[in-house]
């Protein structure tokens, strides 16, 4: 397995999933983030905790094979609502001293296919109130892990849609989706961007 290198390759990586706190909203399309997040953390071996230093919760383990591919990631689920994420992210990273090249945010996306994923650095928020905060308060040089749902059907309005819950249809593969969407974050973590873009990108 190729191993990225750069000249932060021994800080941490901050995985922020993002979604919204609370059971009513557990299984919306908005919620993707913390879905991938919850099964990263299950893979580590940890269970969120509340975060003392921020309006969040937070794992702390290591991702990767024992020895210099091994990486040390925070996984966050900010507990303050998507259109507010920033804050609680920005909080972290700067508690731990994650440079915003290893910030990662694990988002719901409306223009991609249900289940397809993108990876990404930097760019636009393309409307994702998340992705909106999280800029305001850090600029644009984080990474997307951008998992897609696919657009409203008919005249349903893009509010509604991202708070609904996934359909039955959509149920039926969403684990698999899901835990591809957990190897694309290792694999960028672990092989960098441009690796992870070739095998996981559609």
């Amino acid at each position: 397995m190729h191993v990225t290198t750069d000249a932060n390759a021994d800080a941490p990586w901050l995985i922020a999933g993002l979604g919204n706190p609370g059971p009513e909203y557990a299984m919306n399309r908005h919620n993707v983030g913390f879905m991938v997040a919850d099964l990263l953390a299950q893979r580590i071996g940890g269970k969120f905790k509340r975060a003392a230093k921020a309006q969040a919760q937070v794992v702390e383990g290591r991702i990767g094979a024992p020895g210099p591919a091994s990486r040390r990631v925070i996984l966050v689920k900010p507990m303050s609502y998507m259109n507010v994420s920033g804050g609680p992210v920005t909080a972290l990273r700067d508690f731990y001293k994650v440079p915003t090249g290893h910030i990662v945010a694990v988002h719901d996306e409306l223009d991609i296919d249900y289940g397809a994923l993108r990876l990404k650095l930097g760019g636009g928020d393309n409307g994702h109130n998340g992705l909106k905060s999280m800029t305001k308060a850090m600029g644009p040089d984080y990474h997307r892990v951008r998992f897609g749902i696919g657009r409203p059907p008919g005249r349903m309005q893009v509010a509604d849609f991202v708070l609904k819950d996934f359909a039955s249809a959509e149920r039926k593969e969403l684990d698999y989706f899901v835990d591809r969407a957990a190897d694309a974050v290792e694999a960028l973590i672990i092989e960098g961007l441009e690796r992870a873009q070739s095998t996981y990108n559609s």
